[in-house]
């Protein structure tokens, strides 16, 4: 790409500008950082301003840019229900469900709900899956970070995956959530500007709005606009019951698998207040699909503005393609290096929410009288072990979409029954967690191997689509699975194992008076 872009040391020279800006920040907010509270929680006291812009720039990533251009090229809507519009519906039920409850417990954490409600056995086992999922997230938004840089010096891709991890881990090790919330608002801004000015570009090249979208089309799907199955092409591919498994998936693999986030919950508990927590995270949503539909539409227009055959590691350039035709190359610069700086924002968030976890749900477990000057050293020295176990990771990965969509679907099967179920359903237990847990994850492995031979000869013998495909079709019945037996092993043991009342992080009871999260919307808070 370096050599055919006559612009690329302008792009350059925006992406280095961005990271010196990035690091200047982090710089800043170290200042600011005093008590752990303060490193992963800002402080609470985000305003809406800056925590809906953050809490959108949290999954305004690799996989919803890159990614979802990439597979709407490929497969139109239909590729793109997991993200933007799974991540959406995800937004809209976790505001209506889960962020009040959340902010008056004062949770730091997500497995601060599991340790209350249920118990340490439960918390210690959510977290050491969501760091190892945090693992595969961090890594595909590297994997995406390192692929602009090297495309654009031609450098090797491990070198430029080896810059943005050093980069992402530096900076967020000095300002924690302060130096992300920030880094998010002025990264929003930039790529969003981007997008906005890409599509006004192709239109005014094109001619208007009914020639861009008759530019519209995929390479494996006849109606590129269907977001449902299509008569006689079902979904992706697949008809039938796997069809029906497989377009499940696509909406609950985030549309539920990512509510149980720590990286969500952080930033809305970072908000000033409840209401402020509510109200930014109904504003990111309509901001992320009003913005997050724009680059699967660019995806679906280079179909018909830069050729039908473009295949493999070159379709995840699609928006940077057509950033490169269509914007002139001081804004192509910018955006480009605002589309770099998304990637990292989504690294830093996935690092920090990580080695959050570790420090307060196994290491204060096991430690519970920390100073604060201790924890924070401590939440620290494992953000800086979690950047270089995730660049590892980072180095053998190869797509960015599904690697970050997988993070999310592992959830799903294990935490997200007994996590939206538990925060208001009273009967709830210890032992219905952790056998709904198992159940899902156990269930969903078996299952992708059950699944596997249907899915090789759909994929026709392509081992790496059959695989992905069957680890998604699984999750549908794996997630059902974990839900029924959620609820029936809780109201078979509820003498053997009395179910925990609700508490926030002191051990009092929460008040779940007008829990749901459209009470008191309208009342604007600044």
């Amino acid at each position: 790409m370096n050599g055919e872009y006559e612009y690329a040391g302008i792009v350059i020279a925006g992406i280095v500008i961005v990271l010196i800006i990035r690091m200047i920040i982090g710089y800043w907010a170290s200042k600011k950082v005093e008590t752990n509270v303060d490193y992963v929680l800002a402080g609470r006291r985000l305003p809406v301003w800056m925590a809906a812009p953050s809490i959108m720039a949290t999954w305004f990533a690799a996989e919803t840019l890159m990614g979802s251009s990439s597979f709407a090229y490929q497969y139109g809507f239909q590729g793109v229900v997991f993200d933007p519009f799974g991540a959406t519906v995800c937004l809209l039920i976790a505001g209506f469900l889960i962020v009040r409850v959340a902010r008056r417990a004062q949770y730091i954490t997500i497995m601060d709900f599991f340790q209350h409600r249920y118990g340490t056995a439960m918390s210690v086992i959510g977290t050491i899956t969501q760091i190892i999922t945090y693992f595969g997230w961090t890594a595909a938004q590297i994997v995406a970070g390192g692929a602009i840089l090297a495309a654009l010096l031609g450098w090797p891709l491990s070198a430029g995956m080896i810059m943005v991890a050093v980069v992402v881990t530096f900076y967020t090790l000095l300002g924690g959530l302060w130096a992300d919330t920030a880094l998010d608002f002025m990264q929003m801004f930039l790529t969003s500007f981007g997008l906005v000015m890409i599509t006004i570009g192709i239109i005014s090249h094109v001619g208007g709005v009914q020639e861009f979208f008759g530019l519209a089309g995929a390479q494996y799907v006849s109606e590129p606009f269907a977001i449902w199955p299509i008569k006689d092409e079902g979904y992706l591919g697949y008809t039938g019951g796997l069809g029906a498994l497989y377009y499940v998936a696509a909406w609950i693999a985030l549309g539920l698998g990512a509510i149980p986030a720590q990286d969500y919950l952080q930033r809305t508990c970072a908000a000033k207040n409840e209401k402020v927590a509510v109200q930014s995270t109904y504003l990111a949503a309509a901001l992320y699909l009003g913005f997050g539909i724009l680059s699967p539409l660019i995806g679906m227009a280079a179909y018909g503005a830069i050729g039908t055959d473009i295949v493999g590691e070159d379709a995840e350039f699609i928006l940077v393609t057509m950033a490169m035709k269509f914007l002139p190359p001081v804004l192509a610069a910018a955006f480009i290096a605002a589309l770099a700086s998304a990637l990292m924002s989504s690294s830093d968030s996935s690092l920090l929410a990580g080695a959050t976890m570790f420090t307060q749900n196994i290491i204060k477990v096991f430690k519970p009288d920390l100073s604060d000057k201790t924890e924070l050293l401590l939440t620290r020295a494992s953000l800086l072990v979690s950047g270089l176990l995730s660049l590892l990771i980072a180095l053998f990965a190869s797509t960015i979409y599904r690697l970050a969509v997988l993070s999310n679907t592992s959830i799903l099967v294990g935490m997200a029954a007994p996590y939206v179920i538990g925060m208001h359903w009273k009967k709830a237990n210890h032992t219905g967690a952790l056998a709904s847990f198992f159940s899902g994850v156990i269930s969903w492995i078996f299952l992708t191997f059950f699944y596997y031979p249907q899915t090789l000869e759909v994929c026709e013998l392509d081992v790496e689509c059959a695989t992905w495909d069957a680890i998604y079709i699984a999750s549908t019945p794996a997630f059902i699975l974990s839900v029924v037996v959620f609820i029936v092993v809780s109201l078979l043991t509820q003498k053997y194992d009395p179910p925990k009342a609700l508490t926030d992080i002191n051990g009092n009871p929460v008040d779940m008076t007008n829990a749901i999260g459209f009470k008191g919307l309208a009342d604007v808070e600044e």
